[in-house]
């Protein structure tokens, strides 16, 4: 059950940081080939990496709601009603490391759980580093609504 749980968050992983990576390089295309309008540009740019980290959440939270039917997996304490918006919930809560708490994982699930903490770390790292990148070069450039 172990190397199972270790494929999956192995094609977990892979999925979200593909997404995150094509996300944020079409976020990029589409502010170079736009005229540079300083406040559209950084609101196109944070609203679309929050996008991304929407659908990564997603992937993760409909991925532990089908590994919690599996009963050798293990499943999630504390559920309201134990369906999508549930571990959609849990997700949200595990990916930005809030851990509220009030879901526990329980099983193999665990180790799902924890690499999308770590993952959520990483890429909302990124998406920081993204940004300020962005700011930078947003910044440095003249804005057209300025002149």
């Amino acid at each position: 059950m172990f190397l199972s749980t270790l494929l999956i968050n192995c094609v977990l992983t892979a999925l979200v940081v593909y997404v995150h990576y094509e996300s944020l390089r079409v976020i990029s295309n589409w502010l170079d080939s736009r005229p540079r309008h300083r406040k559209i540009h950084l609101m196109v740019a944070v609203l679309g990496a929050l996008l991304a980290h929407t659908v990564e959440v997603w992937i993760y939270g409909v991925a532990i709601y089908g590994l919690a039917n599996v009963p050798e997996m293990g499943g999630l304490t504390g559920l309201d009603s134990g369906g999508l918006v549930d571990c959609l919930y849990f997700s949200l809560s595990n990916y930005t490391s809030l851990g509220m708490g009030d879901i526990q994982p329980q099983g193999m699930i665990r180790f799902v759980a924890g690499f999308e903490a770590l993952t959520g770390l990483v890429l909302i790292t990124w998406t920081a580093s993204f940004l300020f990148l962005e700011m930078q070069r947003i910044w440095k450039t003249p804005d057209l609504t300025e002149s």
